[in-house]
């Protein structure tokens, strides 16, 4: 594996698609609400949101590994880890593995600093947010994403729903609206569902570590009607985005994106193994990528019509 490879998958690039999605989505509202585009600065906070999600992935990893999840993922045969575990097996020293997510840190707030400069200092409150969220989501003293009380669900929403819509069309504008923020909130709910559903995929692991997430709290039963009710909760509130005129009425389409993740939640039963999860997770992502698609390309049909 050469060093591209190596990093491409220790950071989780793979996933990105999950940060793009709000980032042009509120690019996009800025240019059919207010007739605007900055490409250089779009271009700045693309690489800069980029660099802060790597950022979050690779220091959840960090953290994950000091606190011992990943060696209890290793080490629970049902087990199926989500991390990269490089870590856990030695493939990159922790020193090493330290520089790099400090490094797209750094990137990501150089970004950051030139964008409060062209369009203010609410720039740095959207990425700050983000920063303290993703670093103390498995960082001590906080540990939120350990604790199983929904705080860890209600980071992902801000952090790739909320944060970055927001921040996208801010840079554009320097207006904080009420409409980029309800735009924000489909794919950051379907987000949140990839987030939760990932749990299922080694929460006896995260029992015996100690990280409490909601699936270990709940127990699987409970926590399977959950993720149903959040994916159903994505849908409607799609739909009252689209009642209420943020998305035009063929954005409705993305409907059908819910006929995979229908089909996968009829297979579960009450308790399953943890790799009858895998289809899951894999329709909880292709759902929220093709989604979000729609929503991008209905936002940028919107903008030709105007």
């Amino acid at each position: 594996m050469n060093n591209l490879s190596l990093f491409l998958k220790a950071s989780r690039f793979r996933v990105i698609p999950v940060m793009v999605i709000p980032v042009v989505l509120g690019g996009l509202g800025a240019i059919v609400w207010n007739d605007t585009f900055h490409p250089y600065l779009f271009v700045l906070t693309f690489i800069g949101s980029i660099a802060a999600h790597l950022f979050s992935n690779m220091i959840n990893d960090l953290w994950d590994f000091r606190n011992g999840i990943d060696t209890a993922a290793k080490e629970t045969a049902s087990a199926i880890s989500t991390n990269s575990g490089f870590l856990a097996n030695g493939t990159i020293t922790l020193r090493l593995f330290s520089f790099v997510t400090w490094a797209i840190f750094a990137l990501a707030l150089v970004c950051g600093l030139i964008l409060s400069l062209t369009s203010g200092w609410l720039v740095l409150l959207f990425g700050g947010l983000g920063g303290l969220i993703a670093y103390f989501y498995v960082a001590p003293p906080i540990k939120f994403g350990y604790r199983g009380k929904g705080y860890s669900e209600i980071a992902i929403l801000l952090s790739f729903g909320i944060l970055p819509t927001l921040g996208s069309y801010y840079v554009q504008t320097m207006q904080v609206d009420y409409r980029p923020l309800l735009l924000s909130l489909p794919i950051g709910l379907f987000t949140t569902l990839i987030l939760f559903n990932h749990h299922f995929l080694h929460w006896q692991a995260d029992r015996t570590a100690g990280k409490r997430t909601l699936v270990v709290v709940w127990g699987e039963k409970r926590a399977l009607l959950f993720s149903k009710s959040l994916c159903a909760l994505s849908y409607i509130v799609l739909i009252t985005c689209v009642l209420v005129g943020v998305f035009p009425y063929y954005t409705l389409i993305a409907l059908l994106t819910a006929v995979p993740l229908i089909k996968v939640y009829r297979n579960l039963k009450s308790e399953n193994p943890s790799p009858a999860y895998l289809p899951l997770m894999g329709a909880s992502l292709k759902a929220t990528t093709r989604s979000g698609l729609i929503m991008m390309l209905a936002l940028v049909v919107q903008a030709i019509l105007n």
